[in-house]
């Protein structure tokens, strides 16, 4: 049986996962990640882990930062991967492999995945949110990864968000969704409320043991995400919202309460649910856009496609070209998941 290969490079851990043609893991290994020996020694880490595994076609990846769809160059990144941003991934890592690499931002990964074979097998049109340290997000329409004009679509990070008034995003300013619904967030608000200095998993940990003060921050927190998802799902209708991270489970009770109240009633089918996948969400779905990419039957160059709609499992790879280099593919997108 086929199997395809995803990669998921974060700021700690890389993982690679071989994957089915029906979504299941055959088999995986993991690296931390030399964040701080810079991105080649990120790429080598990888490349080390894809040669392991083998696979056949092309090779997924789900990496953190801002990624352009188009080329697999990282426009923007947080100092988790140091000197990450401009690095040409995709074609780094295909030099590096032998083999044509896709890539996208590793929500947007997660959130394929999740769509194809985790919490919203099923359905093509899908929100998810992942709530960990930061707050990140991923649209799929129509079965592919919604990229926006500038590959950033789905992000929620920075939704203006009442109850994060005195709270610190990510981005240095105050107001945004996830200065309340992150981990960072939860452990801010419980130090301005407590004066203790612990981890957001820490003010989880003490909300499950009662503590009144961790209680209230995932009270207030839960909420401020359940009505910005209410918000979101009336913007883009879609099918069901995934809510992943250790964050996002510590909340997720009390999101639904606040999403429940400020639903509109059309909207009453479209549940929050828990990921599915775990770990293994972003290789899954760049596994699954590397399957689409090779049922493409795509020429070995970059560049952008002709339009129309492909059946994943109706082509295998095509020959490669003799003396052919690979080169980056761009994630797949069909037409009819342009924003309109």
């Amino acid at each position: 049986m086929n199997a395809t290969l995803g990669i998921d490079i974060g700021g700690t851990k890389t993982l690679a996962a071989l994957v089915g043609p029906d979504g299941a893991v055959l088999d995986q290994a993991r690296a931390d990640t030399p964040a701080a020996q810079g991105p080649a020694a990120v790429l080598r880490t990888a490349a080390d882990l894809a040669r392991r595994l083998g696979g056949t076609g092309p090779v997924g990846v789900g990496a953190a930062g801002l990624i352009d769809p188009a080329t697999g160059v990282v426009r923007y990144a947080t100092d988790s991967l140091p000197g990450w941003a401009g690095t040409p991934v995709a074609d780094a890592l295909a030099q590096r492999i032998g083999r044509p690499v896709v890539v996208d931002n590793d929500v947007n990964a997660a959130a394929l995945g999740e769509s194809w074979a985790g919490a919203a097998r099923g359905h093509a049109h899908v929100l998810l949110v992942a709530v960990g340290t930061g707050l990140g997000g991923g649209l799929v329409r129509g079965g592919a990864v919604d990229h926006g004009a500038r590959g950033g679509a789905g992000e929620t990070a920075h939704l203006p968000a009442p109850d994060a008034d005195e709270l610190t995003c990510g981005c240095g300013r105050t107001g945004h969704l996830e200065g309340v619904a992150s981990g960072t967030g939860l452990a801010r608000a419980y130090r301005l409320r407590t004066g203790a200095d612990v981890t957001g998993r820490e003010v989880a940990a003490r909300c499950a043991a009662g503590d009144p003060a961790a209680v209230e921050v995932l009270a207030t927190a839960g909420h401020a995400l359940g009505r910005a998802l209410a918000g979101l799902v009336a913007l883009l209708d879609p099918q069901t919202v995934v809510v992943a991270g250790g964050a996002g489970r510590a909340l997720l009770p009390y999101a639904r309460s606040a999403y429940a109240a400020e639903r509109l009633p059309v909207h009453a089918d479209v549940s929050l649910v828990p990921a599915a996948l775990g770990d293994a969400a972003v290789a899954v779905g760049a596994a699954r856009a590397a399957m689409v990419r090779r049922a493409m039957s795509l020429p070995s160059g970059p560049g952008p496609t002709g339009p129309g709609q492909v059946d994943p499992g109706s082509a295998g790879p095509g020959p490669a070209e003799p003396g052919s280099r690979p080169r980056a593919a761009t994630f797949p997108r069909t037409t009819e998941t342009e924003p309109q």
